[in-house]
Parts: structure tokens; C-alpha cells; sequence
């Protein structure tokens, strides 16, 4: 159980995914805000929405996630925490992780609110 709410903004291009991402993050208390389906739509709901937490596909239709990340990780007053998620495998994106800003990668297949949380918790 996830001690305090988190608020959170789902940036991928896929909206099946986004719907059961959103239920099963809600399910385990994350309060999903807003939601985007190209990374300039994703930066627009980060700017207006203001989430503790961004959830983003690396693949997009306009930009990569990692183009998106380095944009929050460097906006001025962005407090977001930046995971980034794919049905990639980890070995095909680590390198790039790391420099983007973003505190980390779940693969999609992997993605439950106790992975999320542990991962920001090692990001604190």
C-alpha cells in the first residue's frame, strides 16, 4: 500500500494503455490528473497540471520520451519525476535512461503501482 497519494500524468500514444495504466495505478492510490498522447501534449498537461510524478512512453508520435524528459527535467519549477515505461526491453534503453533526466524505466509488462513506487522511492 502506497503511503500518500501521488499525483501522476500518463504520456503515451497507445490509449488502451493509458486506460489500463490509469486503473491500475488508481487501484493502488495514484491520483492520475491528466493524460497525453504525443510529447507535446504531454509537456502541455505537465506545464498545466503541475503532477508530482510523469509516466511516459518512450516511443512517440511526435518526439521521443527521452526528448520529453530532458524538456521536464530542465523546464524552471518542474517538480515532476520522470519514469519512463516501453515494451522495449531494459537492455535497449538503459544507456539513454540515465541521461535523460528521468529517475528511471519500467518495462510495460512490469508496471504495477509497487514497482512505481519502488522506484521513486529509490529516487528520494
Amino acid at each position: 500500500m502506497i503511503e500518500s497519494m501521488r499525483t501522476l500524468v500518463i504520456v503515451d500514444d497507445h490509449a488502451g494503455f493509458r486506460s489500463s495504466a490509469r486503473a491500475l495505478l488508481e487501484l493502488d492510490e495514484f491520483e492520475v490528473v491528466g493524460e497525453a498522447g504525443d510529447g507535446a501534449g504531454g509537456l502541455a498537461a505537465v506545464t498545466r497540471l503541475d503532477p508530482e510524478v510523469v509516466l511516459l512512453d518512450i516511443g512517440l508520435p511526435d518526439m521521443s520520451g527521452f526528448d520529453v524528459a530532458e524538456h521536464i527535467a530542465t523546464a524552471v519549477g518542474a517538480r515532476a519525476i520522470v519514469v519512463l515505461i516501453s515494451s522495449r526491453s531494459p537492455d535497449q534503453v538503459s544507456v539513454r535512461v540515465n541521461g535523460c533526466g528521468a529517475v528511471g524505466f519500467i518495462a510495460k509488462d512490469d508496471l504495477s503501482g509497487a514497482a512505481l513506487e519502488a522506484l521513486l522511492s529509490g529516487a528520494a
